[in-house]
């Protein structure tokens, strides 16, 4: 850090002509998730080295930081084939947009944020005319395609990665790359984590006014509290959320004591969700609450904070499950096409990311034809006794510590450093 920060308040001397002209960056978030890592990074950047100017796009925390956005982030976050398509013209006369103003800036440095598609061509170009060029957020090279690496190398100086097991593929192929750690290690609230889970229970079913007081009386008492989370995307919630309430139905046959709690995105969500538990399994109406609040800041970690085990499909809900330390059961199925398409492509041997981190098999995956009602039913069930809820609880924890110590580099000094021994 010192070695950095030595190198920050050199910056414009070592640079620049005499009458210390500012450091000019180029920076691109593709989304909304990458407006909060760029603006991170801008803080960070503005805090070492002051006289900065920012170009480029990005939504309202990175516009807070001193970036005059050239158009609307949502310009450049399109998702899908077919979406992508019908908007490939004005993401070409985007790209030209910005090389033009970045051009006309005279940047010294190009970050992409995430957005790998639309970044890397951006930095192609970028790169050969002597802009440092930075992508913060690895593609997936490390899961299928490794190939892309050699593009990775033509448009970047440096990568920085959210996961430490990214790192290997970049040490094979002689790329300079850094963890600098996901952003969850740092936006988790530690009270979560401190609170006692009835304290946190008593928040979400209780001191919510008059939102649910009937919910508030029938979730009193708890014995056991599972949070369910079938995906954010109504589409995964169709697929999914049907095997869950029946793996549920049958955990109820079995241990009648549970109770359950689902955090919903927005209220259409939760409409979606009580709708197919009314249709598929109205049985299980009275023991399963779903919530949606927009008082509360991040609902779904607060739900899960104040559960005793997590049923939750595969995505960064695990990671957020693992930091806070929540045996969890991982549950997915995909179109049986993509699926086998899939597994020919993807070279890693797990799905969850506590897994991947761990490189074993620390939690449960049933993935595909493993998921059933009955496994669900089962592998919840292993997890009620105190002695296998603690065993998964523990291997969380060391995950959580071995991410914590692997990811201790700040992207501002990663870069700043990166730049100068280049």
């Amino acid at each position: 850090m010192t070695q950095a920060l030595d190198n920050a308040s050199l910056i414009n001397k070592a640079t620049k002509p005499p009458n210390f002209a500012p450091l000019v960056i180029g920076i691109v978030a593709g989304e909304v998730s990458g407006d909060s890592l760029g603006a991170d990074f801008m803080a960070q950047m503005n805090n070492l080295c002051g006289d900065i100017i920012w170009v480029g796009v990005g939504g309202a925390k990175m516009q807070a930081q001193g970036l005059n956005s050239l158009f609307p982030l949502s310009r450049l976050a399109v998702m899908g084939l077919v979406e992508i398509a019908g908007q490939l013209n004005d993401l070409f006369k985007a790209r030209r947009e910005l090389l033009a103003a970045f051009e006309t800036a005279k940047i010294d440095w190009f970050v992409g944020i995430d957005a790998p598609d639309f970044n890397l061509r951006v930095a192609k170009k970028l790169k050969p005319k002597g802009v440092f060029c930075v992508q913060y957020v690895s593609p997936s090279i490390w899961a299928w395609r490794e190939s892309r690496i050699h593009g990775i190398k033509a448009a970047t100086d440096l990568v920085l990665c959210l996961f430490p097991f990214e790192l290997d593929v970049y040490e094979r192929h002689h790329h300079p790359a850094v963890c600098v750690g996901h952003p969850l290690l740092h936006t988790i609230d530690p009270k979560l984590l401190q609170l006692p889970k009835v304290e946190l229970q008593s928040q979400i079913f209780w001191q919510r006014g008059d939102k649910n007081q009937s919910l508030a009386v029938q979730f009193a008492d708890l014995e056991t509290l599972i949070c369910v989370m079938p995906g954010s995307r109504r589409g995964e919630i169709a697929a999914i959320l049907p095997l869950m309430l029946a793996g549920i139905v049958k955990l109820m046959d079995a241990h009648p004591q549970l109770k359950f709690v689902i955090p919903a995105v927005d209220k259409s969500h939760q409409e979606l969700i009580e709708r197919q538990i009314q249709e598929q399994a109205p049985q299980l109406q009275a023991f399963i609450a779903v919530i949606f609040d927009d008082q509360m800041p991040n609902l779904s970690q607060q739900v899960m904070a104040a559960s005793d085990i997590v049923l939750l499909a595969s995505g960064t809900a695990t990671l957020e499950a693992m930091l806070l330390e929540r045996p969890m059961v991982v549950v997915y199925r995909l179109n049986a096409l993509t699926y086998q398409l899939a597994k020919r492509l993807i070279k890693v041997p797990f799905v969850a990311l506590p897994n991947i981190l761990a490189g074993q098999f620390i939690v449960t995956e049933l993935i595909q034809e493993q998921a059933s009602p009955t496994a669900i039913c089962q592998e919840i069930s292993k997890l009620l006794p105190q002695a296998n809820y603690k065993k998964q609880q523990q291997k969380l924890q060391a995950t959580n510590r071995n991410l914590a110590e692997q990811s201790s580099q700040s992207p501002a000094t990663s870069v700043i450093d990166a730049w100068f021994y280049r």
